[in-house]
């Protein structure tokens, strides 16, 4: 299976943010939007960074309350992985686990596309997983 097709499935809706916003204005946006992680674009929306619940938690423990007037640019990510579209889920899954990542934005020609997550992959691999049981129970009832 490929990123394509959980991106079929999820949709290719992604939250970005400005590195020059506050990280107050960032941590609203994850609570409003229900979501982990933000993708951080510059103006021309190029990835260049990714913020975590994890990186703000951090950056509180570092800095206390005045996290929440730093910005994006001072807490993100710079060195992120990023994936097509084409790219394999097993690899994405190996990676995730390697570089211990929990979100890798799809990226087509240097554009944002999409973003998946760890949750997006236990999720495909998990229904993966039930089809195979599912066929196998079939194919031991008919023998």
């Amino acid at each position: 299976m490929h990123v394509k097709e959980i991106l079929n499935k999820k949709g290719n809706q992604v939250v970005t943010i400005d590195p020059e916003k506050t990280i107050a204005r960032a941590v609203n946006t994850l609570a409003n939007q229900n979501i982990g992680a933000i993708v951080v674009v510059d103006s021309s929306e190029k990835v260049i960074g990714l913020l975590a619940e994890r990186d703000i938690i951090r950056g509180n423990a570092n800095h206390g309350t005045e996290v929440f007037a730093l910005r994006v640019k001072d807490l993100m990510v710079h060195e992120i992985y990023t994936c097509t579209p084409d790219d394999d889920i097993k690899d994405i899954m190996s990676t995730m686990t390697h570089r211990r990542v929990r979100h890798v934005p799809v990226v087509v020609g240097g554009k944002l596309i999409g973003i998946i997550s760890i949750g997006d992959v236990v999720k495909n691999r998990l229904e993966e997983t039930q089809l195979e049981v599912s066929v196998l129970r079939d194919y031991a009832r008919s023998h």
